[in-house]
C-alpha cells in the first residue's frame, strides 16, 4: 500500500515540528501561487478563476500519490501555452466549449499518466533529449513572452507562431493604450527588480531572513494589489484598460468534461504531447530537488501522481497541469518537509477562492501578463544553443531545429520536431557504434585501443572491441567494418570481437554474427568471442550460433591471446616486468 499511497509513509512520525515547517512553505507558496495561477489560466485562454481551481485539487491529490517531498504541482507557463494552442483550434475563446475542450484535455491527459504508471511506462520520456527538451522549453519561453506582449500594450494581436505574433503587434501599434503600457511597464520592472534586489534590499535593512523572503515572494501579490488599486482608484477602466472583471466566488463544483468522441479524438495527440512534456519537467524537478536532501523518488509512482492530479483538476474544473519548477524550489527553499506542505497550499487557495475574488475584479491584465513575462523569461538560456553546439555538433543541431521550429510553426510541430528529432539521433548514434582495434598493453594484462596507447598486437590476431549493444540499426555496420578490416589483411589467421559494452544482441545482429563467421571460415579466418556477458550468452546459447562459430567464446581478452598468440603475449607481459626490476630505486 505504501508504494501506491506514499502518505503511508511519510505520514508516519509527523511531528509538530515538521507541522510548522510545512505551514510556513505553504504560506509563501500560496502567496506566490495566488498570482501566477490568475495569470496562467490567461495564457491558457481560459476565465481567471480556472487557474484557482487548478491549484486545489491536484495539491490534494499530490500529497497523497506523489513522492517528492517538496514538488509543487498547478498550472505552469509551458504547460498553459500547449493548453491554448491545442484548444484554440477547436473552439473560440472565452465560449463554454472552449472550457469543455481545455478539461477534456486534462482529463484525457490524466488517464494516460495513469495508464502509463500502472503500467510502468516512465521509460518513454527517456525518448526526449534534454537538449531537444530544452530547445522546446527556450523557444516556448520567447513564444510565451512575446505572446503576453499585446497584453502590456493594451491592444489586440495574436498568433500561433513568433513571425504571425510580431506582424500582428507591429499592426496593431496605432492602438496602444497609455494607462495600459505604464501599469504594464511598472509591473514588468517591479516584478524584474525585486526578484533579483528586494530580499538583499531588506537584509541591508535589518530584516530577518524568513520575513525578507515571505516579502519577496510576496511581490507579485504587492504588484496586483497596487495596481488594481489604481485602475479602481483613477477610473482607469473606463480608459480603455482591460480588467479581469467578475471572478466567481466559492469552491468549484464536480463536474464533467464533454464526452463527444469527436473532441476526445481531436485532443488525443495533444493530450499525450502535454503529459509526456508534463512528466519530463516533473520528473526533472522532482530528482533534482530529491537530490539536494538525500531523498529519492520513483518515477513511476510519479506518473500515477500527476495522472490523478490532471484527473482531479478537471474534474473539480482546471485545466492540465505538472510540477512547477521555479514554484518548487521556492517550497523547497522555504523549508517544506513533506507533501503536507501541498495539501496547506491548497488550503490558502481554497480561501482564496472562497473570500478574495470580489477583490480582483479591478485587476488589469497587464499586471497578470508582468507576472507571466518575469516567470517564464527564466526559461530562457541564450547560451544553451552555443554550450551544446561546442560540446556535441548533433545534439546542438537538434536544439536548434527543434527551437526554430517551434518558434516559426508553433507548439505541437516543435514538441513532434523534438521527439522526432531525439528518435532519430538514437538511431544514428547506436548505427554507427565506436569500433576500437585493441592491443596489450605492455606488462600488463589489459588491452586498448592502437590509435591512442603503445600497444602490443600480434600479426595474425585482429581483436575488434564493440562499445555498444548489437541491433537492427548497427549490424550492417559491423559487417562491413569486419570486412573492410579483413581484406586490409591478407596474414590474418584469428579475429576475436571483444564485447565488455555488448548488453544485446537482438535477432537481425545474430544474424549478422552468423554471415561475418561464414565470411571468416570461407577466408580462412577463425571468428572467436571474448568478456561476453552473462545475458547475452544465455541468449545466444538458445540459438545455433555458437555450436556453428568456428573459434571459441573466452572468459577473457588475455585468455584469447594467451591462447592465440602464447608466446607474443608472455613476452609481452614480461618485458615490462624485467624493466621494472632493474630499474635502480629512488634516493
Amino acid at each position: 500500500m505504501r508504494r501506491y499511497f506514499p502518505i503511508l509513509d511519510w505520514s508516519r512520525g509527523y511531528g509538530r515540528e515538521t507541522l510548522m515547517a510545512d505551514l510556513v512553505a505553504a504560506v509563501i507558496v500560496t502567496i506566490m501561487l495566488i498570482p501566477q495561477s490568475l495569470a496562467y489560466a490567461l495564457l491558457a485562454g481560459l476565465p481567471p478563476e480556472i487557474g484557482l481551481y487548478a491549484s486545489i485539487a491536484p495539491l490534494l491529490l499530490y500529497a497523497v500519490f506523489g513522492t517528492s517531498r517538496t514538488l509543487a504541482v498547478g498550472p505552469v507557463a509551458v504547460v498553459s501555452l500547449m493548453t491554448a494552442a491545442a484548444v484554440g483550434q477547436l473552439a473560440q475563446e472565452g465560449s463554454a466549449e472552449y472550457l469543455g475542450a481545455a478539461l477534456a484535455l486534462a482529463l484525457l491527459s490524466g488517464v494516460m499518466l495513469l495508464a502509463m504508471g500502472v503500467l510502468r511506462l516512465g521509460f518513454i520520456a527517456n525518448f526526449l533529449s534534454h537538449p531537444v527538451i530544452s530547445g522546446f522549453i527556450t523557444a516556448s519561453g520567447i513564444l510565451i513572452a512575446a505572446g503576453q506582449v499585446p497584453h502590456l500594450l493594451g491592444i489586440s494581436a495574436s498568433g500561433h507562431n513568433l513571425l504571425e505574433l510580431i506582424g500582428n503587434v507591429l499592426t496593431g501599434l496605432d492602438g496602444i493604450n497609455p494607462f495600459t503600457l505604464m501599469i504594464g511597464i511598472s509591473a514588468t520592472g517591479f516584478l524584474f527588480w525585486s526578484r533579483g534586489n528586494l530580499k538583499k534590499w531588506l537584509l541591508h535593512k535589518g530584516m530577518s531572513d524568513l520575513p525578507a523572503t515571505i516579502l519577496t515572494r510576496a511581490a507579485p501579490v504587492a504588484a496586483v494589489a497596487v495596481t488594481t488599486l489604481a485602475v479602481w482608484g483613477f477610473g482607469l477602466a473606463q480608459s480603455g484598460v482591460a480588467i479581469v472583471g467578475d471572478v466567481p466566488r466559492g469552491l468549484p463544483r464536480p463536474q464533467l468534461p464533454p464526452l463527444d468522441p469527436d473532441l476526445w479524438r481531436a485532443i488525443l495527440v495533444p493530450a499525450l504531447m502535454i503529459s509526456i512534456v508534463g512528466y519530463v519537467e516533473t520528473v526533472s524537478v522532482a530528482q533534482t530537488l530529491a537530490a539536494r536532501r538525500r531523498q529519492r523518488i520513483d518515477p513511476d509512482q510519479e506518473l500515477v501522481a500527476l495522472g490523478a492530479c490532471n484527473i482531479g483538476s478537471a474534474l473539480s474544473g482546471g485545466f492540465p497541469v505538472t510540477g512547477g519548477f521555479a514554484r518548487s524550489v521556492v517550497n523547497f527553499d522555504a523549508g517544506a518537509q513533506t507533501p503536507a506542505a501541498g495539501a496547506f497550499t491548497a488550503l490558502g487557495m481554497a480561501l482564496a477562492v472562497m473570500f478574495l475574488t470580489p477583490l480582483l475584479f479591478f485587476l488589469p491584465k497587464a499586471t497578470l501578463a508582468a507576472t507571466i513575462i518575469v516567470a517564464v523569461l527564466t526559461l530562457v538560456d541564450p547560451g544553451a544553443l552555443r554550450r551544446v553546439f561546442a560540446y556535441s555538433r548533433a545534439d546542438g543541431a537538434a536544439m536548434a531545429a527543434t527551437l526554430f521550429v517551434t518558434l516559426a510553426f508553433g507548439v505541437e510541430p516543435g514538441i513532434v520536431a523534438g521527439v522526432a528529432l531525439s528518435l532519430f539521433l538514437h538511431l544514428y548514434r547506436t548505427s554507427r557504434p565506436h569500433v576500437a582495434v585493441v592491443g596489450q598493453v605492455p606488462g600488463t594484462e589489459h588491452f586498448r585501443n592502437v590509435d591512442r596507447h603503445a600497444v602490443i598486437t600480434a600479426p595474425d590476431v585482429l581483436t575488434v572491441r564493440v562499445d555498444e549493444s548489437l541491433y537492427f540499426p548497427n549490424a550492417r555496420f559491423l559487417e562491413d567494418f569486419v570486412q573492410d578490416r579483413i581484406a586490409r589483411n591478407p596474414a590474418l589467421r584469428h579475429l576475436v570481437l571483444m564485447c565488455p559494452a555488448v548488453n544485446e544482441v537482438d535477432a537481425s545482429a545474430l544474424e549478422s554474427l552468423e554471415t561475418i563467421n561464414r565470411m571468416l571460415a570461407d577466408g580462412g579466418v577463425t571468428l572467436h568471442l571474448s568478456e561476453v556477458k552473462g545475458p547475452v550468452m544465455d541468449r545466444l546459447r538458445r540459438s545455433s550460433f555458437l555450436e556453428a562459430m568456428s573459434g571459441r567464446v573466452f572468459l577473457t581478452q588475455y585468455d584469447a591471446m594467451r591462447a592465440l598468440a602464447p608466446d607474443l603475449t608472455a613476452r609481452t607481459l614480461a618485458a615490462c616486468r624485467r624493466e621494472t626490476q632493474r630499474a635502480p630505486l629512488p634516493d
